[in-house]
């Protein structure tokens, strides 16, 4: 297995494995990667459902798919009940996975939860000809580049993660709509964390949209967290990912922020996606 670094200190590319049959020692070094790194790519993994959970499950249990939130007839044709397909394909009326083909603003997955993933596993599987890329954000780099004022003046504070939008902006099933980001639900986490496991600062934003710094009024809490977004994806720390088929993406959600491109809705985009749960909250 070889570790190319795409970057210093942020993204690697493991070239010459194949995770179906990686042993613990070869684990043990590509997770050695991932915290260092943050984000890995590994091309040529042409892996079916369960050997994408097989491998994800390295990393930790894994989440299994809220089949609740899911029509019947969707619910039906799952093989895999901890592969979650992101997709805008179309198969007798119903979509085959979440997301379509919108553009996906900068976030951190899940971090609306009480204990988000440490880790997401994609696998790309069909990939239009252009757009639907996925950009990274290194938010060690980010934290590094707040001046120091700004970073005196977050230490100890928090943010409210909206749980009722998605990524791309639409109202998940089951949340009623609002106007007023205090009245968002969602869990409150550290602006500023400390990695559990490389014990790095680093800024741990979520999502823009519909954000709120508790204890604020409306108009502080938006111009704190505007100043905070304009570290959070310098294009100096930012990573293109143009996928391929068999692509397979590993990120530290603690660590990065992503986000997606849009692309021609008569293109078939299919990724499938294993999220690690934590076995630990978010702590500062």
């Amino acid at each position: 297995m070889n570790v190319k670094p795409i970057t210093a200190k942020f993204v690697a590319e493991i070239e010459d494995i194949d995770v179906r049959s990686i042993s613990g020692d070869e684990f043990n070094e590509l997770h050695r990667a991932w915290l260092e790194y943050g984000v890995l790519r590994l091309r040529n993994q042409p892996l079916d459902e369960d050997e994408l959970q097989t491998f994800s499950a390295n990393f930790g249990p894994l989440e299994e798919i809220p089949l609740g939130r899911l029509p019947e007839v969707v619910r039906r044709k799952i093989k895999n009940r901890f592969v979650t397909q992101l997709s805008n394909i179309v198969v007798d009326g119903k979509p085959i996975g979440g997301l379509g083909n919108a553009e996906a603003s900068w976030h951190s997955d899940m971090t609306y939860v009480e204990t988000p993933p440490p880790a997401s596993v994609l696998l790309g599987v069909e990939i239009p000809e252009t757009g639907g890329d996925t950009y990274f954000a290194d938010q060690n780099a980010a934290y590094e580049a707040l001046p120091d004022d700004l970073r005196a003046r977050v230490a100890g504070l928090t943010i409210k993660h909206d749980a009722a939008h998605t990524s791309i902006g639409s109202l998940r099933p089951g949340f009623e709509p609002f106007d007023d980001p205090r009245e968002a639900p969602g869990a409150v986490h550290p602006i500023v964390i400390t990695h559990p496991e490389t014990g790095q600062k680093t800024l741990y934003l979520g999502r823009r949209e519909w954000a709120y710094v508790p204890g604020m009024t409306l108009a502080d809490s938006e111009a704190l967290l505007d100043a905070l977004w304009a570290y959070a994806a310098r294009p100096e720390n930012v990573w293109r990912q143009v996928w391929q088929p068999g692509d397979l993406i590993i990120w530290d959600n603690r660590r990065v922020l992503h986000r997606r491109d849009d692309f021609d809705q008569n293109a078939r985009r299919l990724m499938k996606r294993c999220q690690v749960l934590s076995r630990e909250a978010i702590t500062g």
